[in-house]
């Protein structure tokens, strides 16, 4: 089975079919939309949002806002920040079932196309020497994905689909288990939509196969997993380069944060806990009145209309 995901739902939906028919199989991800280009600034689909928010504030005008939501997008390819597709693309190959290298190239480059022949070849493989999804998502292939995630500062969505996937494996993985590796995991990536770079530019320089020898070299990543290609995590790694960054994209001696971005929280608010992401954030305590929605577009509707303002805690229920 060689399964195709790109966008936040279908892949964990990939990943759980895998998981639940336990055939031979190799993951690929569709790719990383490159960059847009504007003004000589790098865009991404997180820029047109704020540009409706600068429209919204008279910050700039309605021919800037259509030059950026024009720039944006500039071809195929899945949210090219550490959002959910490329969360869990990193996910995915650090757990052992994609490529090495596959998670961070373009959909539009040629890697990506060698990617998809590449995997037909490897699931032959797998299947002569007998090696099945459960042989490779363990509990320590799911460690080495959070590890990613936490490095890289990846989508809380993250914790969300991990957590389905290891249920439908029938690995115990708990919330648990997502805090414990974040106390020992720094947020070493500069990636958007908290950072500077996109994945395109994290390709360039190793891609994820370079951040996971990194962390291999710390100690920090289990290198003998299972793995597509019939070899452990340190065998792949082995053969791959190390960054070529300069520590600009990567940086573990600097981090942003000493301690991964996902926080568990558990309180009267959540007796089971909640997950919470920091990396963007430069405060650490908050207080101020709550404007509670029961919708994200009723939410944006207010918002919109200035009906909430600065100091403000927005609420939204009901929504996943």
């Amino acid at each position: 089975l060689v399964a195709i995901g790109g966008f936040d739902k279908n892949m964990p939906g990939c990943m759980i079919g895998i998981a639940r028919l336990n055939l031979p199989a190799v993951f690929v991800y569709g790719g990383t939309i490159l960059p847009g280009k504007l003004d000589g600034k790098d865009l991404d689909a997180v820029s047109a949002f704020e540009g409706v928010g600068q429209y919204n504030n008279g910050e700039i005008d309605k021919e800037a806002l259509h030059k950026v939501e024009c720039a944006a997008c500039p071809g195929a390819g899945a949210c090219g920040g550490m959002f959910t597709a490329n969360t869990m693309s990193s996910a995915i190959e650090a757990m052992g079932m994609s490529l090495p290298g596959s998670a961070s190239h373009p959909a539009v480059s040629t890697n990506k196309s060698k990617d998809s022949r590449a995997a037909g070849k490897a699931v032959y493989k797998l299947l002569e020497k007998g090696i099945y999804p459960k042989d490779i998502m363990t509990k320590e292939a799911f460690e080495n994905a959070i590890t990613v995630v936490m490095a890289l500062g990846g989508s809380t969505n993250a914790i969300l689909h991990l957590l389905a996937i290891a249920h439908t494996i029938e690995v115990d993985l708990t919330l648990d288990d997502f805090e414990k590796i974040r106390k020992r995991v720094p947020h070493i990536a500069d990636l958007r939509p908290s950072g500077k770079y996109v994945m395109a530019h994290l390709d360039e320089v190793g891609g994820i196969p370079a951040v996971m020898k990194l962390l291999h070299d710390k100690g920090l990543i289990h290198g003998d997993c299972l793995t597509v290609t019939g070899k452990t995590v340190a065998e792949n790694l082995e053969q791959q380069p190390d960054l070529t960054d300069n520590k600009s994209i990567i940086d573990f001696d600097n981090p942003k944060h000493a301690t991964g971005p996902l926080v568990i929280l558990k309180g009267n608010l959540a007796p089971e806990g909640a997950v919470a992401k920091i990396s963007g954030l430069s405060v650490t305590y908050i207080k101020g009145p709550a404007r509670v929605f029961d919708s994200e577009s009723k939410a944006t509707k207010a918002i919109l209309n200035d009906e909430s303002k600065p100091g403000d805690v927005v609420v939204i229920r009901y929504a996943g």
